[in-house]
C-alpha cells in the first residue's frame, strides 16, 4: 500500500515539476529530467536493438520531452504522455535502422588493406572508422565528407539536427581516442 501511495506523490511531484517547466522553470525541468531519466534509459534498452545507440536515443527523447512539453496536460498524469513520446521516438528509430539496412549492399570481396608505404596513421584511422557504430558514421561521412548541411543531413536520414551534432562529436571524440593509442 505505502509503495503505491509513494509512486503516486511520485507522479503528483513529476507533474507539478513539468507545469512549472511550461512556465519556464529550467531548474525544475532539470529535476524532472533527472528523475524520469533512468525509467526512460530501461525503456529505450528493452526497444532499441543496437545497444550502443541507447543513449542517442534516450537524448532524442529528452529533446522530445523538451519541445513538446506545451502538450503536457497538468490534469492528466505525467507517465503515459512521457513514454508516449518515449514509445514514439523508439519507433521511429527503428523503423530509420531497418530501413538504412536494407539499402545497405553487403559485397563478398573485402576492400584492400592500406597500400605498402601508407603511413600507419592513416591504416589506424581506417581501423578507428571501422569500429564507428553505423549511426555516428553516417553522420560523419554525410557532413564532414560529402558536406551536406546539418538540416540538410537530417532530412535525409530522418534524424533532427541535434541528433546528428551529437553523432559527429562522439564520432570525432572516438577516432581522437581511437587513433591516439
Amino acid at each position: 500500500m505505502a509503495a503505491a501511495g509513494n509512486r503516486e506523490a511520485k507522479s503528483q511531484l513529476w507533474a507539478q515539476l513539468m507545469v512549472r517547466a511550461q512556465k519556464g522553470d529550467k531548474e525544475a525541468f532539470q529535476q524532472l529530467l533527472a528523475d524520469v531519466g533512468p525509467l526512460i534509459t530501461r525503456f529505450v534498452t528493452r526497444r532499441i536493438h543496437e545497444q550502443n545507440e541507447v543513449e542517442d536515443v534516450c537524448q532524442e527523447i529528452l529533446l522530445a520531452l523538451c519541445k513538446s512539453r506545451h502538450t503536457f496536460q497538468p490534469a492528466r498524469p505525467l507517465e503515459p504522455w512521457l513514454f508516449s513520446i518515449a514509445h514514439n521516438v523508439c519507433a521511429d528509430h527503428n523503423h530509420r535502422q531497418w530501413s538504412r539496412l536494407s539499402k545497405q549492399k553487403f559485397v563478398d570481396d573485402m576492400p584492400e588493406d592500406a597500400a605498402e608505404g601508407e603511413a600507419s596513421g592513416a591504416l589506424d584511422l581506417r581501423l578507428a572508422l571501422d569500429g564507428l557504430p553505423r549511426p555516428q558514421l553516417e553522420a560523419l561521412r554525410l557532413i564532414k565528407v560529402e558536406g551536406l548541411s546539418l538540416a540538410q543531413a537530417s532530412e535525409l536520414t530522418g534524424d533532427s539536427v541535434g541528433s546528428l551534432k551529437v553523432r559527429v562529436h562522439r564520432a570525432y571524440a572516438f577516432l581522437k581516442k581511437a587513433v591516439s593509442r
